[in-house]
């Protein structure tokens, strides 16, 4: 039996694949790359990506430069009606400053994390158990209070994570825990593990200690913190503030009243081309990030009747976390 070529097969494909040149011209295509783009095979070879799709330069720039694999979860092709739709991409960098661009059948996959974050949480229950236990002689038999309280950090991480991963695994779409608390106990519980860090920035607070309780998961509200602060750390930055405040005026969904946590930085922030997709899965503007830290702290926080929004900065990244107040509060 005669089997048919490579290219053949790639036509039978529903993933759109295409090799980008070092001239960022399509040097090939699959059928459903071109269809994609509105055209065929024959049209788009040769064609330059700036003509054909010009949201493509950027990562397609990207990939070449940092020599590594690119996973971005909504990249808007160009400005013509059929390529104005956001579409998960992959990019490989190849021989020849050359690219190989994937375009996924459908965005769903691309889009729901659970699947791969139940695998990964269902790996780390043992090495956490280990670690757990670590920790744990560690508290006993260290020499300083100092180093015990480490521990005693360590293993709170541990049991937080461990939680989480039991959540994904068998609690996944639970409602969350939602009770009065006070704000500034979770900012504090993340302000002291940024602090354990060795090289962590300056960490200024600026509370209203005023407020009254927020209503909300105050364990979901810890993990959107972390992740804003992990990413601010490895991002660079050298101070971080953390600020609290009543917003006058404002209303979440059923009319409650807002209690607002800002997180700023003073890094590089975010570049202008993520800004609009920052929140979706798999997009991050990191080397070796997963893009799935910001879309699930604002999923936790929508859950439980909150907000998560980049806000503009004349300097470093700028994140607003929004509340509700709990009911009865003056």
């Amino acid at each position: 039996m005669a089997l048919p070529d490579a290219q053949a097969l790639c036509d039978l494909l529903d993933t759109g694949m295409a090799v980008s040149d070092a001239g960022d011209r399509l040097a090939w295509l699959n059928v459903a790359f071109a269809q994609r783009l509105g055209s065929s095979p024959p049209r788009c070879r040769g064609g330059l990506l700036a003509t054909l799709a010009p949201g493509l330069l950027e990562p397609v720039a990207r990939c070449r430069a940092e020599r590594r694999p690119l996973h971005l979860g909504a990249v808007v092709l160009g400005p013509t009606p059929q390529l104005d739709v956001a579409l998960p991409l992959r990019l490989q960098p190849l021989e020849d400053a050359a690219v190989l661009i994937e375009l996924p059948a459908t965005a769903a996959v691309a889009e729901d994390p659970l699947p791969a974050l139940r695998s990964l949480a269902h790996e780390l229950r043992n090495p956490l158990a280990g670690m757990r236990g670590a920790a744990q002689l560690l508290e006993r038999e260290a020499p300083t209070s100092a180093q015990r309280e480490l521990a005693t950090l360590i293993r709170g991480e541990c049991d937080r994570l461990a939680a989480l991963g039991q959540r994904l695994l068998q609690d996944a779409g639970a409602p969350p825990q939602v009770a009065p608390f006070d704000v500034h106990a979770p900012l504090e519980q993340v302000a002291a593990l940024l602090l354990a860090q060795p090289d962590a920035p300056h960490l200024q607070r600026d509370y209203d200690p005023s407020l009254p309780p927020a209503l909300g998961d105050a364990a979901r509200v810890v993990q959107a913190l972390l992740n804003l602060l992990r990413n601010a750390h490895e991002a660079g930055a050298r101070s971080v503030t953390l600020r609290t405040r009543a917003e006058v005026g404002a209303r979440l969904a059923g009319g409650r009243r807002v209690l607002r946590i800002e997180v700023h930085d003073d890094g590089p922030g975010v570049p202008a081309d993520l800004r609009a997709r920052l929140f979706q899965p798999w997009v991050s503007g990191r080397p070796g990030g997963t893009g799935l830290g910001l879309a699930l702290a604002r999923a936790g926080l929508r859950e439980q009747g909150g907000e998560l929004e980049l806000a503009s900065s004349t300097r470093g990244a700028l994140f607003v976390l929004r509340l509700p107040l709990a009911e009865g509060a003056p």
